[in-house]
């Protein structure tokens, strides 16, 4: 009988420890959380690079003037050659770059050169792609510290030409134009039109 009464005795003991571990809450388990091994260790992702002064994007926001000031180039011309680079020691994220051959030139460019820009690979995923062939008209912001660029406020900044050279407006161009003495009111006009009311919105105060 005490034999029997001492090996319950054991048995309860050794069942104890089971059972309060199994207690939710009482014995603290690293693995009770384990969402937070991901959110410390997870690789942390290269932000893209910041561009000069950027401007909204929403329509209407802005006008000729407000881009014109914003850009460090601005020049139309034929795409010629795309590459996708990847991120090395010396250029910190992912890049598409983009050659053109200038066909005319308002700022930052020459008739006739070919002109590589490098963008963060992030805004042609969102988007802002192109082609070897399609001819266009931009509007770039300055090349950061990086060397990255991108079209000045989105889709404001980058126009279509017709097989004559001559600038096509989007609906968001016009909206944003209509006021403008040499553009309002216009579905397309000729580069020579264009630049010179690029140059009286820059000037102007």
């Amino acid at each position: 009988m005490f034999g029997r009464s001492i090996g319950c005795l054991l048995v309860v003991l050794c069942l104890a420890p089971v059972s309060l571990v199994g207690q939710a809450g009482h014995v603290p388990d690293p693995a009770a959380a384990p969402d937070l091994a991901p959110r410390i260790f997870a690789p942390i992702q290269p932000a893209p690079d910041p561009l000069a002064r950027p401007l909204p994007h929403a329509p209407g926001a802005i006008g000729l003037r407000q881009i014109s000031r914003a850009a460090g180039m601005i020049f139309f011309g034929k795409v010629i050659a795309i590459e996708r680079r990847a991120a090395t020691r010396g250029q910190s994220v992912q890049t598409v770059t983009i050659t053109f051959r200038v066909e005319d030139a308002i700022r930052g460019a020459t008739p006739g050169e070919l002109l590589t820009i490098s963008q963060w690979i992030g805004l042609w995923t969102d988007g802002q792609r192109y082609r070897v062939g399609e001819r266009l008209l931009l509007f770039l912001y300055p090349r950061s510290k990086l060397g990255l660029t991108s079209c000045v406020a989105g889709r404001m900044g980058r126009f279509n030409l017709d097989a004559f050279g001559r600038v096509l407006f989007s609906a968001q161009h016009l909206s944003a134009f209509r006021s403008d003495p040499v553009l309002g009111g216009k579905s397309r006009v000729s580069f020579s039109d264009f630049a010179l009311a690029v140059r009286r919105a820059s000037e102007e105060e």
